[in-house]
């Protein structure tokens, strides 16, 4: 294998050109990349050290998996994870929102939510279309169509008009200029999408890793082309069934190593870097499966510590009672009535009597009362 670069600064938007395996490769940032080279390059893909990382990877991601299992009710974690998910991917586009700000959002405690607030909140609600959609629809153009108009507010189109590139809006140095075209653009995806079906022969992680890059080289909407290429990470491992819920926290990893992740991207493009960039992306998934399994496996312990507490407040069903305030951190009496628990007064009753305890935190909000479960918060916002 041959790959020989002449290494550039392309912010001064020289000319890089790369020979690999005898082809010849040429970028300029400055001009569309409408020749962006089709999947899979010519060199290897799973070398020895990217088949390492994923070892390690499998692993972790097995960890989280029976973590998720050991949870008896799913919905603890499915109803909450995810909002980290898309406060982190948010804020890799700069647009930034706390976790402590979104589960308030989520759970209607503040009125109006901030607009990052806002676009974090569609993030959490293209992942969960995405999820019920790979059933009977797999990762796909039309997927990410559909996840962008979400992410968008308003139906999301292939770009058509040139000028969009990446780089200093104030100077107009370009790091990259995607293709341009909406038929060179469908062309592309159309061969990214058929290779994601291909016989590659990739593990599921490696195929991850090379399909969000050829996703994000393509950019085809003019907005909302990171996010969209994130949620299609976890869809596709859900769909090749080596993650087993849509708990992830994957852009947390990301947004940690910012920086890197966009160099390591300019530099698949510019450099045929594959193996670091795909090393990038597997260890991510591990180390945040390492970080979610830490995470479920602490709120598991804290329902188990909070469920006697509950008993010991003379609240029953302790069980029950409890599941419900994992599920639905700030919680409501109308809550406990719609879970079937209790009518209004016993369940008026129990809280009051959790808050007592030091169970819960009473919050006014407008008229109504919010009774925060500040522990498992605690869990749930920590970075």
């Amino acid at each position: 294998m041959s790959i020989l670069t002449r290494k550039i600064d392309t912010s001064h938007g020289r000319v890089y050109s790369f020979d690999m395996d005898a082809e010849k490769v040429e970028f300029d940032p400055a001009k569309p990349h409408n020749h962006l080279p089709p999947l899979p390059p010519q060199q290897v893909l799973e070398t020895a050290r990217v088949l390492k990382a994923v070892i390690d990877a499998r692993s972790e991601l097995a960890a989280l998996n029976t973590a998720c299992r050991l949870i008896p009710n799913p919905e603890i974690i499915t109803s909450t994870i995810p909002l980290r998910e898309a406060q982190a991917s948010t804020e890799i586009e700069n647009i930034v929102t706390t976790n402590d700000e979104l589960f308030r959002a989520q759970w209607s405690v503040d009125q109006e939510p901030t607009p990052a607030t806002k676009e974090a909140l569609r993030y959490r609600d293209a992942l969960r279309r995405g999820v019920n959609l790979i059933d009977d629809r797999p990762v796909s153009e039309r997927v990410a169509v559909e996840l962008c108009s979400i992410l968008q507010g308003g139906q999301a189109h292939l770009r058509s008009t040139p000028g969009t590139y990446i780089g200093d809006p104030v100077s107009g140095t370009r790091a990259y200029t995607p293709p341009e075209g909406i038929d060179t653009i469908q062309r592309h995806l159309a061969a990214w999408e058929r290779f994601i079906y291909s016989k590659h022969g990739l593990d599921p992680l490696v195929l991850m890793a090379v399909t969000h890059y050829q996703f994000e080289a393509i950019h085809p909407f003019y907005d909302g082309n990171g996010r969209t290429g994130r949620i299609l990470n976890i869809l596709l491992l859900l769909q090749e069934e080596v993650l087993t819920l849509p708990v992830l926290y994957l852009s947390g990893v990301i947004v940690d190593n910012k920086a890197e992740y966009y160099h390591l991207l300019r530099a698949v493009t510019a450099e045929g870097a594959w193996e670091e960039w795909i090393l990038f992306m597997v260890g991510a998934v591990a180390e945040s499966a390492r970080r979610t399994s830490a995470l479920v496996d602490d709120l598991r312990t804290l329902q188990d510590s909070t469920t006697a507490r509950v008993r010991d407040a003379g609240v029953t069903p302790a069980a029950e009672l409890t599941e419900l305030l994992f599920v639905q951190p700030y919680i409501r009496i109308a809550d406990v009535i719609t879970a079937g628990l209790a009518k209004r007064q016993t369940a008026s009753m129990w809280l009051s009597q959790l808050v007592d305890a030091g169970i819960l935190e009473e919050l006014k909000v407008g008229r109504s009362k919010v009774f925060l479960n500040t522990e498992a918060l605690t869990i749930l916002t920590r970075r």
